[in-house]
């Protein structure tokens, strides 16, 4: 039997917690540093040094010999650079382990190796990493050995955001100055901030280290180009949910215990729809926090993947005919008093605050969902969206039958009379017992859907980082509490104009309430209809966040600059070009170096067989059918290879990133569609023991 393992113990053993700080500094430092936490401001630079040695000596005694201001750029990943604690000797030649508080506050990596869409040129390379007191220093253990990792904020010289956190702190305090303001009209002076909490789901897959060794395409780009479909993928429904495998299991357990000791509280686990696809969800936490430890699951699965043999692959669709994965991003809103904005309670109609709440909301979403659209737009999850399997690129709200019933009667009588109950659910068995159901069923193929007390935004990939989509959800609402509170705080009667702001919202907005099957072609002819935007790919999503709307928006709330959301626009045009273009490339090296060469060898082969049979006086009908399909998918393959370098080289020659990266969309993606057609039938009659590479059934099956 296997070492009991105590979670209480472990949890956050390798975080420099609030208790650790308590532990470690004195209480006038700690409550200095405590207050900065959480009502902001500065520390001085006398507290820094003492928390800086506090937490140096924590990192020492647990083996720590560097530290990092682990950040991250908008490369979508993290970045880290590693600084010892040595200092010079002393007169004896003693070396001696320091830290300051300058050296915690604020380092100074190159701006100019990271995107930043022109903000900084390849001269320019002064930026800066300033600590984010509100995340928690951690422990990194690896091959380079124990590292203090300091999360940290990332801006230029200028003052330019040139990360996804700086953002995301900012619209965390936007929200939050407007959401108290929604707490005060109703009266509560006890809470004194509103924070918004995240909770990211992490769909992933497992393959085979030895197996990933063999594909070029999944080294370099993260997904199959090549792959025709298994005998078997997910049709009998039998993986999801099923029993986990024991070499996943050992995987899981350890990747378990890693992020506990991280102090992430990883809750769930389980496999997903797709054969080697699995899940892993976390409880709950503020929304940086979040983010930060989104980034570190991610680090984690790929780390502990290496220790069992394995890879794991984050990519939103790596095989193409199975389901592609996720992140559903479940936000909430709750004041530090412990009140949660969106719980409708058992009397929904009759709870104002929650109503005017989810109106301002639904006015949010449809008035910016466009910009929501955006936040969650990848290279892959171009792959995934709206693909039966995951919420179509159109931006819409789940409400369930309950809310969208009380919803109608606002608008159509101005008043909530009733509302809908679950009912209670009768099992038919005597030993069984019944229960009280919910007063609504879920629905899985909307965007963002209201899920009982918070809004599971499903439509983020699986691969990108949390925080835009965050930053994004928290700016826009924020701008609908501060419209609403503008007005009300004006009000003379106060619960005649809440009940008609809530009316008017509800009757504005109820266009982007639906409840209905988001994959089915009826709901986008009438979410066209609506005059729902339907925006198909990452670089048409590209420019909603230079529109007069949304540099409004963004400015308003000090969250981004016009410059910010330029430079952001073109580094999405530049991702989506290097991304295909890696690609193109490698599907061009795959084509022409391994899977071309193996097939007109096999057709030689066969050639060989023919004239041997017909000297043997049988007629080789057989033989010859067989040569006949591999010679005319050789040629296919072998013209589409070369209009896909023709078409590739085009590309790489365009100088204007927004023209280059729509001639990668429209032209060398078609292009290596038409690649990939010929070869993955080649697959399909080329004799295994010739086939160059794993198949989808080898990837698939044998973890």
């Amino acid at each position: 039997m296997s070492e009991t393992l105590n979670v209480e113990t472990i949890f956050g053993e390798k975080v420099f917690t609030v208790e650790k700080m308590r532990e470690r500094l004195t209480r006038k430092v700690f409550q200095e540093v405590k207050r900065v936490m959480d009502y902001g401001g500065e520390l001085s630079m006398a507290t820094a040094d003492v928390v800086a040695k506090a937490m140096k000596d924590w990192a020492v005694e647990n083996g720590a010999t560097h530290y990092t201001h682990w950040f991250q750029p908008l490369t979508g990943i993290t970045a880290e650079k590693h600084d010892s604690f040595v200092s010079h000797p002393d007169a004896e030649g003693k070396m001696l382990m320091e830290f300051s508080g300058k050296e915690l506050i604020k380092g100074e990596p190159d701006a100019s190796s990271f995107p930043s869409g022109g903000l900084r040129a390849t001269f320019e390379a002064r930026g800066y990493t300033a600590w984010d007191i509100t995340s928690p220093a951690f422990l990194k253990e690896s091959g380079c050995g124990v590292i203090l990792c300091i999360p940290t904020a990332f801006c230029s010289y200028t003052g330019e955001a040139l990360d996804k956190k700086t953002p995301l702190l900012r619209s965390m305090e936007a929200l939050n100055e407007q959401a108290l303001r929604i707490v005060r009209l109703f009266g509560d002076k006890e809470a004194t901030k509103v924070i918004a909490c995240v909770g990211a789901e992490q769909e992933y897959f497992l393959v085979d280290k030895d197996l990933f060794l063999q594909r070029k395409d999944l080294m370099f780009a993260g997904r199959t180009l090549f792959g025709a479909p298994a005998p078997k993928g997910q049709e009998m429904e039998d993986h999801y949910f099923g029993v986990i495998k024991e070499r996943v299991g050992a995987y899981m357990k350890d990747l378990n215990e890693e992020l506990w000791k991280l102090g992430v509280s990883a809750k769930t686990q389980h496999n997903e729809a797709a054969p080697a696809q699995h899940e892993l969800a976390p409880i709950y936490e503020t929304a940086n926090i979040a983010v930060d430890h989104n980034q570190l699951v991610m680090e984690a699965m790929k780390r502990i993947a290496y220790k069992h043999d394995l890879r794991c692959l984050l990519h939103e669709k790596p095989y193409t005919g199975v389901n592609g994965s996720g992140k559903h991003d479940n936000w909430s809103l709750t004041t530090d008093s412990g009140y949660n904005l969106l719980d409708p309670g058992d009397t929904p109609n009759k709870n104002i605050r929650f109503l005017l709440v989810l109106a301002c909301i639904l006015k949010a979403v449809d008035t910016h969902a466009d910009l929501l659209r955006q936040s969650a737009a990848d290279v892959g999850n171009d792959h995934r969206l709206g693909a039966n399997e995951a919420p179509p690129a159109i931006m819409s709200v789940f409400l369930g039958d309950q809310l969208e019933d009380v919803v109608r009667q606002l608008v159509e009588t101005g008043d909530a009379a009733k509302v809908k109950q679950g009912g209670r659910l009768e099992t038919g068995v005597s030993t069984l017992p019944d229960f009280e159901k919910d007063a609504t069923d879920r629905n899985r193929t909307s965007p963002f859907a209201f899920t009982g007390n918070k809004f599971e935004f499903r439509t983020v990939g699986s691969a990108d980082s949390i925080a835009s989509p965050n930053t994004t959800l928290n700016a826009i609402v924020a701008e609908a509490f501060c419209e609403a509170a503008d007005r009300l705080e004006q009000a003379e009667d106060f619960d005649l104009a809440v009940h008609d702001l809530i009316k008017e919202y509800m009757t504005k907005h109820q266009r982007i309430i639906f409840n209905g099957d988001g994959y089915s072609d009826e709901w986008v002819a009438e979410a066209k209809r609506r005059g729902l935007p339907n925006i198909g790919s990452m670089i048409e999503a590209a420019s909603t966040i230079t529109t007069d709307k949304a540099v409004a928006l963004f400015e308003k709330f000090g969250i981004f600059t016009r410059v910010e959301l330029e430079s952001r626009e073109e580094i999405i045009y530049e991702t989506y070009a290097k991304t295909i273009n890696i690609e193109a490339l490698t599907m061009i090296d795959m084509a022409g170096k391994d899977i071309i060469p193996a097939a007109a060898s096999y057709a030689g082969s066969l050639a060989n067989a023919v004239i041997a049979v017909k000297e043997a006086g049988a007629t080789a009908a057989a033989q010859t059918e067989m040569l006949l399909e591999v010679d005319g998918l050789l040629a296919d393959a072998k013209q589409a290879l070369n209009t896909l370098r023709e078409v590739e080289a085009k590309a790489s020659a365009i100088a204007d990133a927004k023209e280059q990266a729509f001639y990668y969309k429209d032209t060398v993606r078609v292009a290596m569609d038409v690649l990939r057609a010929p070869i993955d039938r080649l697959e399909m009659v080329v004799d295994s023991k010739v086939w160059p590479i794993p198949t989808y059934g080898d990837l698939m099956f044998e973890v």
